[in-house]
């Protein structure tokens, strides 16, 4: 709770017995309290012919029975005492060790002979409230230095509000927290004085709380008992403990978990359950946003926020189910997850280019490399053909996890669905072994997206050339293989999902704009090469760099994009090999 200041003040209309009774009614409140009293004296506080110079005369106690007063309330909660006068002071240094702070009223600001007084006191270990009513910014900077320069106390605290009769809300000060708080980065004390009859006198210190206020000062006054002084805008001690319950209450309000447990089961009594809008084959991948429909349902089953995290990490059906089904955790496997490299070593445009060097590394190897660093992946595979000519790229399989996979020389589909029958894989990363600069990031973003989108391929539609990743389930794959029994011109694997959309569900994904850049990084010319080995040059040196450690070098040097930047893809200009993809890899049901 905040702390909070029980404020004597003159309730006691000068009587010993009646302050002593305060203090054991408001013993109750301990730890987190403190008491404020204000000893003063008529001669040094007033002339004689002031008019409340009479009332400070009633008002007066003597030093051993400030000290009874002080030793009393300090056995359960702090002391404060209100300097007024050199009294005051004098009380002060009388019962130091026992006080812990002490409060100057603005007026006593201006009263030069109290703070040379108290410059006398040792306040190193004591905390000083300063009122501020009517004093503008730069006068509360102004004293703020001065007592701390003349005073050197522990902590200085900035009070708000002051006594009037009758006082007003808008006399409370709420509306200056913030802006002292801000401004001077100092606790701030709320005091307030309306009319204890008044609701506000509850809750005045709890919107205070809620508007910054570190501190609440109250006055206070015995129950049931006749009050003289300052009766106007005490509270008794079943009102203080109402205003007490009010801030406790708005502070575990506010102190709440973000998410509770009602909340929780709020929300999974009421929830709409997802169920599917059609019968849904082991092994099939889901969409939360298109594969459900949503209604409130005796059924017990996952909701969307469930399943959608379960997607998300990577699950896929493990059972099949009927329509109009919800689903359950048992329901779901973890997807099992594979990087294809397909390579060969026939090219003829740059003989055996998967084994010239970038670096320490062949351009295969570095490929392999980068593929080692994805997330979320079970197996690395190298695939070649079965061929003798192939076969030295046995030994430039990276490190001892990758799997060398030999297979159909042309069909690449049967290459790889050769491979995932036999590891029971779900999903491929489809790479090819020109393309060492293949970065975890874009494969991160890619695989995300498959699995939320439910999609049979995924790709991004504006990498680097070079640096896209296609995402394939290989229910789609085996789909292509019953369609294309010989699909002699699956080394454009692409073309067999791009020419049938009506299909296959496609999903091309935006990469963020720092994965995105125009350059080339594919090998199929010398000049690739050389331009990998200027890279290489530049970051070799950090072992880990990435594909954006390569964009970055490439933004900042651009005669090293020129040394490839002018050769095109074949795919995208050759019209006669475009218009074979196009007629050899449509799906036809005739």
């Amino acid at each position: 709770m905040a702390y909070t200041i029980i404020e004597v003040a003159n309730t006691h209309g000068g009587d010993i017995n009646y302050i002593k009774e305060l203090i054991l009614q408001f013993s109750k409140f301990s730890g987190n309290f403190g008491m404020k009293f204000q000893p003063l004296h008529p001669d040094k506080l007033a002339t004689k012919d002031f008019e409340w110079y009479p009332v400070y005369q009633e008002l007066l106690f003597d030093s051993s029975e400030w000290n009874d007063i002080i030793s009393l309330a300090g056995n359960t909660k702090d002391v404060w005492l209100d300097i007024f006068d050199e009294y005051g002071v004098q009380i002060l240094e009388e019962n130091h060790s026992k006080i812990y702070g002490i409060k100057l009223q603005v007026s006593v600001l201006f009263n030069y002979a109290v703070l040379n007084a108290l410059s006398k006191v040792d306040l190193s270990q004591k905390k000083l409230i300063i009122n501020v009513a009517s004093l503008d910014l730069n006068e509360i900077e102004y004293f703020l230095k001065k007592y701390e320069d003349n005073l050197n106390p522990e902590e200085i605290l900035i009070e708000v509000g002051f006594q009037g009769y009758p006082t007003l809300l808008q006399d409370s000060g709420i509306s200056k927290i913030k802006k002292i708080k801000d401004i001077f980065s100092k606790r701030i004390v709320f005091a307030d004085h309306v009319d204890r009859e008044s609701d506000y006198a509850v809750w005045l210190p709890v919107l205070a709380i809620a508007s910054g206020a570190d501190i609440i000062e109250k006055h206070v006054l015995l129950e049931n008992a006749e009050t003289k002084y300052d009766m106007y805008s005490s509270l008794g001690v079943s009102q203080f403990i109402k205003m007490v319950e009010g801030i406790n209450n708005y502070e575990e309000l506010l102190n709440a978990d973000f998410i509770n447990e009602r909340e929780c089961q709020y929300l999974e009594k009421s929830i709409m359950k997802p169920l599917l809008k059609e019968k849904k084959e082991k092994g099939e991948y889901l969409s939360i946003e298109n594969d459900f429909e949503f209604k409130r349902s005796g059924k017990e089953g996952l909701n969307s926020k469930e399943i959608k995290g379960l997607i998300s990490d990577f699950h896929i059906i493990s059972t099949s189910k009927n329509k109009g089904d919800t689903l359950q955790k048992e329901d779901f496997k973890k997807a099992s997850i594979a990087v294809i490299i397909a390579c060969r070593l026939k090219s003829t445009r740059l003989k055996e280019k998967a084994l010239l060097k970038i670096g320490d590394l062949t351009s295969v190897e570095f490929c392999i490399k980068n593929a080692c660093k994805f997330d979320n992946v079970n197996n690395v595979v190298l695939a070649t053909s079965n061929l003798d000519s192939d076969l030295p790229l046995k030994d430039f399989t990276y490190n001892q996890s990758v799997i060398f996979h030999q297979g159909d020389p042309e069909d690449v589909v049967q290459r790889y669905l050769d491979v995932t029958r036999k590891l029971q894989t779900d999903v491929v990363i489809r790479v090819t072994a020109d393309c060492p600069f293949i970065d975890n990031e874009i494969c991160k973003v890619l695989l995300k997206s498959h699995f939320e989108s439910g999609a049979d391929y995924t790709a991004a539609k504006n990498a680097a050339v070079g640096t896209n990743l296609e995402i394939i389930n290989v229910q789609a794959l085996e789909k292509v293989k019953s369609y294309f029994p010989s699909a002699d011109l699956s080394e454009y694997m692409t073309w067999y999902f791009m020419n049938n959309e009506e299909y296959f569900k496609i999903n091309l994904v935006d990469l963020p704009e720092d994965l995105v850049r125009d350059y080339r990084l594919t090998l199929d010319y010398d000049e690739d090469i050389t331009l990998f080995n200027k890279i290489y040059e530049n970051l070799g040196s950090a072992s880990t760099f990435t594909l954006k450690d390569v964009f970055k070098l490439l933004d900042e040097n651009p005669e090293l994009e020129k040394i490839n930047g002018h050769i095109k893809l074949k795919y995208k200009t050759d019209q006669s090999l475009i218009d074979t993809l196009n007629a050899k890899t449509k799906i036809t049901t005739v």
